[in-house]
């Protein structure tokens, strides 16, 4: 592939530019929405979402990708607003975002019918709108591989035959379902290349990280700003570490940053819980700080603008 669908139309892979590759503008659980409206403001969620997106853009980033998908609220209507008001080049994902069980119309057909509905947004546009997606998305958690998370990663796996597009996914190191995932992506014939294993920051483990790594598929050191598993200091050795061993090209650095989520409503809550995560974190304060410990600027150019095209490139 040597083009990619944004929310305002195709963009050539060599115009991306630097690239946050794991943000959401919003998450939120659409069945709450649906039955209980009260407890959201759009207006709030697309100011705080513009806010973000914006002071990015001032420290130079030209791209997002945005891997929120069913279980995840995506409304691609409100993305592309965002996209709209501040000229940023955004991607949106398919997919389905479970870590256990699948809502009964996907229970009830196969594999194949869930891939077609992947298709769909990717060839024909999304919720009935003409904006298509540019990626797939699938999870994996503690919960480990259940019968309804194996059928998300088939499907994502034949859809991405089908359309070329590349893959990411949302993984658990400690428990190391990435190389689960891995072995299921092998198993339907998936170039690793076009495969993002996600959430391996998550972790120090430098054994399991490399494992994900000689399977070909790339990583996400992309949770930057929450420290609940893992803190920013540990996150940079290990980054700094895996540049020292020859992984800069292996390796996409993001922040998985929520605009707006559940997890923290009020948005106060999320100051208190998480007081650096945002959009602009790592621009701030992470890659200042690889730099002054032997990351060159060619390692974070590497990182966060030639990476994305590999991933994207059908070999």
């Amino acid at each position: 592939m040597s083009t990619i669908q944004s929310l305002t139309g195709e963009i050539s892979i060599e115009d991306l530019g630097y690239t946050l590759i794991h943000e959401h503008l919003r998450t939120r659980d659409e069945r709450v929405v649906a039955q209980f409206p009260h407890l959201y403001d759009v207006e709030e969620e697309v100011a705080l979402a513009v806010e973000q997106v914006k002071a990015a853009k001032e420290r130079g980033v030209q791209t997002i990708f945005d891997p929120t998908v069913m279980g995840l609220d995506r409304d691609v209507r409100f993305m592309k607003r965002i996209a709209d008001e501040t000229g940023m080049q955004i991607i949106a994902a398919t997919g389905i975002y479970t870590f256990h069980y699948l809502p009964t119309r996907f229970v009830a057909n196969d594999i194949d019918f869930m891939a077609k509905q992947f298709v769909r947004d990717i060839e024909v546009g999304v919720q009935n709108t003409s904006i298509r997606a540019g990626f797939l998305k699938c999870a994996t958690d503690i919960q480990g591989v259940t019968p309804d998370v194996e059928k998300v990663i088939r499907a994502v796996a034949r859809a991405h035959h089908q359309t070329g597009v590349p893959i990411m996914t949302h993984s658990h190191p400690a428990s190391e379902t990435g190389l689960k995932q891995i072995a299921i992506f092998k198993e339907e014939g998936v170039p690793l290349n076009n495969v993002l294993i996600g959430h391996c920051g998550d972790t120090d483990n430098l054994d399991y990280i490399e494992r994900v790594i000689d399977s070909g598929a790339f990583i996400g050191m992309d949770r930057y700003g929450i420290t609940r598993v893992l803190s920013t200091e540990k996150r940079n050795q290990t980054v700094i570490e895996l540049v020292i061993r020859g992984y800069a090209n292996r390796m996409f650095l993001s922040q998985d940053y929520c605009c707006t989520t559940d997890f923290h409503k009020p948005e106060a809550a999320k100051r208190a819980h998480y007081p650096d995560w945002s959009m602009t974190f790592l621009m701030d304060k992470v890659i200042p700080t690889l730099k002054e410990n032997g990351v060159s600027a060619k390692h974070i150019q590497t990182m966060m603008v030639e990476n994305v095209k590999s991933w994207i490139s059908i070999n």
